[in-house]
């Protein structure tokens, strides 16, 4: 299972590149909004609930919450760390690059920075099977920037590492294949509503309860579906060229956006097609032929500067493309402001394709 959500990842383009005693440093895309950012991490414990991956102790996550702020004051917070590089090329046995390259990323958030005054809506993002929550750093904090309070959930035992503040490591340990799709779908639903309850709590201050999207790339995607059918906070959701495990069989009547790197235009995946009648409130299909599975989180840049070009579109533009319509997504539904961009095809992205069954 884990090869069918990974399709195309940077981790399998590297396996040729050229060794290099020190990468150059990559700076991710800048976020686009008019807000600095600040992001905080959560240590959450739910005692009510034994892992259900490894047994014997509660389910703990790990949760970054990026949110607007007033001034970029601060340290910018780490990519990963040396260990979270080395497990996550390990995972894929990859060779010609340093172990802890992926410390050499920047990103643009500032821990601790000084909050807006304001409740802004809020994203949960769910990230694909064996990616960290930090590969959805370009999105997380372009949504940030642009007023939204965005929360990326590491859902333990499923990425490829998880660390702890005590520095325990969590590895991966469905990533052999051990758990279906569909339980790991019906895990992270309890993880995204236990999320929920504690970002709603903590930043009650910060969050607009009433304005709540759900948005996840592969598997996180599916989830994104199933937590609007068993959460009704969650007031929209998006999937990012990941498959229905299962799929769909009960109506969902609130916003959904599809979005697919991947060939699930009709007729290509069973589970899209059965997926679609069902939901039955505001929708989009939309197609970009261009991106590889992988290019919906920050691999889209990342495998570019390990310098392995793969797909026709390129990484800056494959993250501009992502942001501008997961943000039109949110501002329609979650601010009701008018956003043309999803009405039908457009000349300023010619790479993205409209379209659902018939």
């Amino acid at each position: 299972m884990i090869r069918h959500f990974l399709t195309g990842m940077v981790m399998a383009a590297v396996l040729v590149a050229p060794a290099r005693a020190e990468p150059d440093v990559l700076v991710l895309p800048a976020p686009t909004g008019p807000h600095p950012v600040g992001v905080q991490r959560l240590h959450l414990v739910d005692v009510d609930r034994p892992d259900p991956w490894v047994p014997g102790g509660p389910r703990e996550l790990m949760v970054s919450v990026w949110y607007p702020a007033t001034a970029a004051r601060g340290a910018r917070v780490p990519y990963a760390s040396a260990e979270e590089s080395r497990l996550l090329l390990d995972l894929y046995g990859i060779t010609g690059v340093p172990a802890d390259a992926l410390t050499r990323v920047r990103t643009h958030a500032r821990a601790g920075a000084p909050p807006v005054r304001h409740r802004f809506p809020l994203v949960v993002l769910s990230p694909g099977l064996a990616f960290p929550r930090w590969t959805l750093t370009t999105l997380a904090e372009d949504l940030a920037s642009r007023g939204y309070v965005v929360a990326g959930i590491d859902h333990t035992y499923e990425g490829a590492a998880v660390t702890f503040p005590d520095g325990r490591v969590a590895r991966c340990v469905v990533c052999d294949g051990g758990a279906s799709g569909a339980a790991i779908v019906a895990s992270r639903v309890r993880d995204i509503s236990f999320v929920l309850d504690h970002v709603l709590a903590r930043y009650r201050n910060m969050v607009d309860a009433n304005r709540i999207m759900a948005a996840g790339h592969s598997i996180g995607g599916a989830a994104a579906a199933a937590t609007m059918l068993a959460d009704p906070r969650v007031d929209a959701g998006t999937n990012l060229d990941g498959s229905f495990q299962p799929p769909l069989t009960q109506d969902l009547p609130r916003p959904f956006l599809l979005m697919s790197g991947e060939d699930r235009t009709p007729g290509h995946r069973p589970d899209w097609d059965r997926t679609w009648p069902h939901l039955t409130g505001w929708r989009r299909w939309l197609h970009l032929p261009g991106l590889g599975h992988s290019s919906f989180s920050d691999v889209a840049v990342v495998v570019e500067w390990l310098g392995r070009p793969s797909q026709p579109v390129p990484g800056p533009r494959a993250v501009e493309i992502l942001r501008t319509y997961v943000s039109a997504f949110a501002d329609l539904h979650l601010r009701h402001r008018t956003r043309p961009l999803l009405d039908g095809p457009s000349p300023r992205f010619p790479e993205v394709e409209f379209g659902a069954p018939s």
